[in-house]
């Protein structure tokens, strides 16, 4: 059995003496750091820093913490209105939950069977197979990959298995990978409509070996895409679950604000950061932060600059480059910019959903319908709810394609959400079963598997971290979903804080204007 030894004491750098630990909790104590976005991004960051000793801050310009982690009370029912889940892979989240003390409060999926609807020349809607990755299927002679295909794009699928496998290289686009082997029906009804639904990019853009590490080694081992589908499927290594909050998403985000008011962080909503200044003749000295708040109006005067050894953006990518670009010189462009989305929740009193005629989620084939999806929270999660209750989120705006909704008000977006859920589930809703309903609009990051996303997001933290005690993070730079967001705050958080311990020493601390 391995001893077990005390970790040695920190050093200032190569060839430095140790630091004393009561030194380094000291000086940690001196160090202010300022977060700037209180999304999930920016409150794991402020835990990172706070948790060994900095003195944090925490700016969000809205009136509530979460950024799209967002819980409502819908007619007594608590409805997530933006992300409902958190994906295990790579365990960053569940961690985070475990150290928040809410692993007892997570719930598994009842079901999550997908459908599509919207298909051209076939049915109108049909169960996605369950037996597929990114909706490339194993058995392209089951009945629900029949139903979608037709018997001749079956047949096409089939040839997959005739043809050699890739020997020189790899195909990374997605598009280009299924279209050869198993065709465009493959392509247009299984694959498009949920690389849409689920990443909001098109098959165009998505990373084969992003968005499905190991697929593409597969190929050459089984010798067709089938067989390597299969490989991937058998894989439990590969496999992550999806999990939710019972009682809604934001007890997460709760939680976090919770352990930050514990460690003594200063957390404030309501107020923007107008923009960032180096505070001596560099920005080793340290950042001003201007800001701006609700408490003044247009007569007052503006709240007092503040001077920071250390500052961390976690905001969206327009917010970022905003206060980034007059300090960051040449600051590179990220590939591409996110895509605006709109939400419109339903309760609804609806018995012929009690039977979840089309399982958790149905996603529209692009351009079939003015809805992009739609989700049926109550089958997903059995959310519980009286009286028979449904809730049901339907999505509007996808990829090249601006929610239908943004010119409407609420009530007009309403019956809008109303009709495609009624289609999308193939149920007819009427306008007096609608009890309750909710909007929301965000812009969904690039996912993480998008064709350049990574080298971009690398050039734009290359650039910024360049300056000294400065950092960013946030969906825009590590890809859409808390499995991505978390660990990349998390890291980004242990980089700064590194270099504010351990590299220059901390400017003196105090409001500075």
């Amino acid at each position: 059995m391995a001893s077990h030894e005390e970790d040695p004491a920190p050093t200032a750098g190569p060839g430095s003496e140790p630091i004393p630990f009561d030194q380094l909790a000291d000086q940690a104590g001196a160090v202010r750091l300022a977060v700037v976005g209180g999304g999930i991004a920016g409150l794991v960051a402020a835990l990172e820093c706070a948790k060994v000793g900095l003195s944090v801050t925490v700016y969000e310009a809205a009136d509530r913490l979460g950024g799209t982690v967002r819980t409502v009370d819908l007619d007594g029912i608590p409805a997530d209105t933006g992300a409902d889940s958190f994906s295990a892979r790579g365990g960053a989240v569940a961690a985070l939950v475990a150290d928040l003390g809410l692993s007892e409060a997570v719930i598994a999926p009842v079901t999550e069977t997908r459908w599509v609807s919207g298909i051209e020349g076939g049915t109108d809607a049909a169960p996605l197979p369950a037996d597929a990755v990114l909706g490339i299927p194993e058995n392209m002679f089951g009945d629900e990959v029949r139903r979608i295909l037709g018997t001749g794009g079956a047949w096409r699928a089939y040839l997959d298995r005739l043809r050699p496998p890739l020997t020189i290289g790899h195909e990374r686009r997605l598009s280009t990978l299924v279209r050869s082997r198993m065709g465009a029906k493959v392509l247009d009804r299984l694959v498009a409509p949920l690389t849409a639904g689920v990443f909001g990019a098109l098959p165009d853009d998505i990373d084969v070996d992003l968005a499905a590490p190991g697929l593409n080694a597969a190929l050459t081992r089984a010798g067709s895409l089938s067989g390597a589908v299969a490989i991937v499927r058998g894989d439990t290594s590969r496999q992550s679950g999806a999990g939710s909050m019972a009682g809604g998403m934001s007890r997460l985000v709760d939680a976090l604000a919770a352990r930050l008011d514990d460690l003594g962080a200063d957390v404030r909503v309501g107020v923007t950061v107008s923009a960032l200044e180096a505070a001596g003749a560099s920005s080793g000295a340290g950042w001003i932060v201007h800001t701006s708040s609700d408490e003044f109006d247009t007569t007052d005067e503006a709240p007092p600059p503040e001077r920071f050894d250390a500052v961390i953006l976690a905001v969206p990518e327009r917010e970022a480059r905003r206060l980034l670009e007059p300090i960051v010189p040449g600051l590179p462009a990220a590939a591409p910019a996110g895509t605006p989305v709109e939400t419109v929740t339903l309760v609804l009193d609806a018995p012929e959903l009690d039977a979840r005629p089309r399982g958790a989620e149905v996603v529209a084939a692009p351009g079939s319908r003015a809805a992009s999806g739609a989700l049926h929270l109550t089958a997903k999660w059995a959310i519980p709810a009286a009286g028979g209750r449904h809730l049901v989120r339907v999505a509007f705006g996808g990829p090249g394609m601006p929610p239908p909704t943004a010119g409407m008000d609420e009530a007009e977006a309403a019956e809008l959400a109303r009709t495609e859920a009624s289609a999308l589930f193939g149920v007819a809703l009427r306008p007096e079963q609608v009890r309750a309903f909710d909007r929301a609009r965000f812009t969904l990051a690039p996912p993480r598997a998008l064709m350049g996303r990574t080298a971009a997001a690398d050039r734009v933290r290359s650039a910024v971290e360049a300056l000294p005690r400065l950092a960013a993070t946030g969906a825009w730079l590590s890809g859409s979903g808390l499995a991505q967001v978390v660990p990349d705050a998390a890291a980004t958080a242990d980089r700064l804080r590194r270099r504010a311990l351990f590299g220059e020493k901390p400017s003196s601390s105090g409001v500075d204007a």
